[in-house]
């Protein structure tokens, strides 16, 4: 088990307060047992994280749904272990579904992880969405910051010369400018004809 998958874990046997149900769960390898977790009523939340996790990481695509709520969650953590699975489940429907949340101005506080699992990805959809999504953080005074230097450095991470011109802007504002740089200098020279 990697670090990230022990600090998941942990924070939901936490969460769980020592429920029997958390031991069943963080010991099965029966994945139609986890996935029986997502659909039936009135499980908790963590069971409903851990169930969706372990199948992310699993590669079964039945976590999708549950995983992509996850991934628009008000906590953190939440957010940062459902990319983590989304990234390993392989599921074509997972760029279209971050680029998705990513974009959504109603929930931007929300998506430094969808915008993380975006560059992460490196799909079609990646670079139209981090773009988009950094043209809105280039206003002036706009509180999501973190937001705005995650898709700096995602579009760098893409190296897409179709970036140059938002990340050039992004020069102008002192909190980006130093990951701008590094961002753009990843992008190929263009070549004169």
């Amino acid at each position: 088990m990697n670090e990230e998958s022990r600090s998941v874990t942990e924070r939901l046997r936490h969460e769980s307060q020592g429920a029997a149900a958390y031991d069943v769960l963080a010991a099965t390898g029966d994945l139609d047992e986890l996935a029986d977790v997502l659909t039936a009523p009135g499980q908790p939340l963590w069971a409903r994280e851990l169930a969706a996790y372990r199948l992310g990481l699993a590669g079964d695509r039945r976590a999708f749904e549950s995983l992509v709520l996850l991934l628009n969650h008000r906590d953190p953590p939440r957010c940062a272990a459902a990319a983590e699975a989304l990234a390993r489940l392989n599921d074509p429907r997972t760029a279209r579904a971050a680029a998705t949340l990513a974009t959504n101005e109603l929930r931007v506080a929300y998506a430094l992880q969808p915008v993380r699992l975006l560059a992460e990805l490196g799909a079609p959809e990646s670079v139209p969405a981090l773009i988009t999504t950094l043209e809105r953080r280039l206003r002036p005074h706009d509180p999501y910051r973190r937001v705005a230097l995650a898709c700096v450095e995602g579009l760098g991470t893409l190296g897409d010369d179709r970036a140059r011109r938002v990340l050039t802007e992004a020069l102008a504002h002192p909190t980006l400018a130093e990951a701008a740089v590094r961002a753009l200098s990843r992008i190929p020279a263009q070549r004169r004809g």
